[in-house]
């Protein structure tokens, strides 16, 4: 008796204080921001988002996820930057010369680019990073270090094939200039120079104190914002750089970050007017108040496609998914469109293929001119393949089988429906476990796990971007996968300058591994949903659903 009462009076205190929420969410936080009415920029200019997870590195060697990348973008500065249009524009680089077989780049460093310390920022910086990315020696080694290999021997010295990193094609001409050498001619390599993987680094610092990306005042950057505030498990904070090149364009005096993995607080703080931005890709808003976010703020609800795919991998080391009939017996019996309509409710597309739309083809999109139809759904059939599949490893019942994702209720939410329907239509329990984001991380990387949630967002607009991450021994290559064929195709597609061949042999990878070998399973395309307040403007999502704050502001 005394507990009801209770929840009856708490439940009334949540409505109140819903309907007072509602009522003040037009605002921006007060106090920190405001409309100044005529239109011009507010005299406070201070940004609160949530990021879901702690980025597990601030280190640009070691970053690999899309925390790490919002945290890195506003910290650091490639020699290029990504532009609202979609191409790069200069970022450290002022300019840049190419030569006219497409090998070489000569870029022309700005004068006044300066670390946060005050140190220039020198062709000798990027050398320095690029080679700790590369060298074999690096501990522990850099997942992303195959988005070097465009360089003339990075693979081969990574590999540890080519010893001196003299021989490797990155030359330090003087303190602002900095010449590339590529293995081959690489369309979209200048894009890939504003990718973390590709940011320079203080070599003095680095090598003064093994611990300098462990503590907020240890870290010399180069970019828009310097972290000022780590308090682990509770906040970031990003404090205006006075010593960037461009700083003069930053309107933003700070940038402030909860870490709250909560879908259901993220919203609430959002309505009551702590925070400006909430959603993707650094938050989520729950599945189930997607409709009630979209009618109770049509103007600040964004919801658009992006070059982004949320599927499951399969271990193809462990039992019993290093069968392939069992793998496509489990691929084969989801009804994806059930899940879009049903639990995530933001207008994503059914996925029955690698590469989204979105990404470019030869002429039109890679997936207009390459239909993702690799497999069917079809339950009864999937139960047949799982028999067969059982017979040939000898089960009479399948081992115990567990479902990986990173705490989120979106993907707990996404993993429940899955294991239903696998219960449903072959007959199978599958254990479903959340783990914390860096834990996750580290044991899909080292492959413990039998089945695992993944999703992957464009570093660049190519299908390469998506596929080839699953070649034999590549640092994402987390399914352990390896098919010496679909390494070929890709590595022909690397190499060639005719893109009609590169889509050919790139549409026949995937189908290797989507149909063939179906490494992974493929669920749906993302879509990027998000509530940003009416007065915050300046926020660049590019077409990967990767968000750029540095050049947000308040009117």
């Amino acid at each position: 008796m005394k507990r009801k009462s209770w929840l009856v009076l708490m439940a009334l205190v949540m409505a109140f204080g819903t309907l007072l929420a509602a009522c003040g969410s037009g605002s921006s936080n007060t106090g920190t921001s405001g409309e100044s009415g005529d239109g011009t920029t507010a005299a406070a200019q201070d940004l609160h988002i949530n990021m879901s997870a702690e980025p597990p590195t601030f280190d640009p060697a070691q970053a690999k996820d899309s925390q790490t990348n919002t945290a890195l973008r506003l910290m650091y500065e490639g020699l290029t930057r990504p532009g609202t249009d979609g191409n790069p524009v200069p970022g450290v680089a002022e300019k840049w010369d190419v030569s006219e077989d497409g090998l070489k780049y000569t870029f022309h460093l700005r004068d006044n680019a300066q670390w946060s310390n005050g140190e220039p920022v020198t062709a000798k910086d990027f050398a320095y990073a690029w080679e700790r990315v590369l060298s074999p020696k690096t501990t522990p080694a850099s997942e992303y270090a195959y988005q070097l290999y465009y360089i003339k021997n990075g693979q081969e010295f990574n590999e540890g094939k080519v010893k001196d990193f003299a021989d490797v094609g990155v030359k330090v001409v003087d303190d602002k200039t900095l010449e590339v050498t590529l293995a081959n001619p690489t369309s979209y390599w200048l894009g890939l120079t504003s990718f973390y993987t590709y940011y320079p680094v203080n070599q003095k610092n680095v090598e003064a104190n093994p611990q300098w990306a462990s503590k907020a005042d240890t870290m010399i950057t180069n970019g828009a914002f310097n972290l000022t505030t780590w308090t682990t498990g509770q906040e970031l904070a990003w404090t205006k750089n006075a010593k960037y090149w461009d700083a003069s364009s930053i309107k933003l005096n700070t940038i402030t970050s909860s870490l709250v993995n909560s879908g259901a607080t993220e919203f609430s703080s959002y309505q009551s007017g702590q925070l400006d931005y909430a959603g993707a890709p650094t938050g989520e808003i729950p599945t189930d108040q997607i409709p009630a976010a979209k009618q109770q703020y049509p103007d600040q609800f964004q919801a658009k496609g992006i070059a982004s795919t949320y599927y499951y991998l399969f271990n193809v080391k462990e039992k019993p998914f290093n069968n392939l009939k069992i793998r496509q017996a489990f691929s084969m019996a989801i009804n994806r469109q059930a899940i879009v309509d049903n639990v995530t409710l933001g207008g994503q597309i059914p996925a029955y293929g690698y590469v989204p739309p979105g990404i470019k083809g030869n002429n039109e999109e890679f997936r207009t001119e390459y239909k993702d139809s690799y497999f069917t759904e079809d339950a009864a059939k999937a139960k047949q393949l799982l028999a067969e599949g059982m017979k040939e490893e000898g089960y009479t019942t399948l081992p115990e089988i567990t479902l990986i994702y990173n705490s989120s209720e979106a993907h707990q939410k996404i993993a429940l429906a899955i294991a239903d329907m696998w219960k449903n239509n072959l007959g199978v329990s599958v254990k479903t476990q959340n783990q914390e984001w860096s834990v996750f991380l580290d044991n899909r990387q080292s492959g413990n796990y039998q089945i695992a949630r993944a999703g992957w967002t464009a570093d660049y607009n190519d299908p390469m971007t998506f596929l080839d991450m699953w070649m034999t021994g590549n640092g994402n290559n987390d399914a352990k996968y390896s098919n010496p064929e679909y390494d070929k195709l890709l590595k022909d597609a690397q190499a060639t300058q005719d893109n009609a061949k590169r889509m050919d042999d790139m549409s026949k990878a995937e189908k290797i591994l989507v149909q063939d070998d179906m490494a992974m399973m493929p669920i749906y395309y993302y879509t990027s949903v998000s509530l940003v307040k009416p007065n915050l403007k300046g926020i660049f999502v590019d077409f990967s659903g990767a968000i750029d704050f540095t050049r947000a502001y308040f009117q």
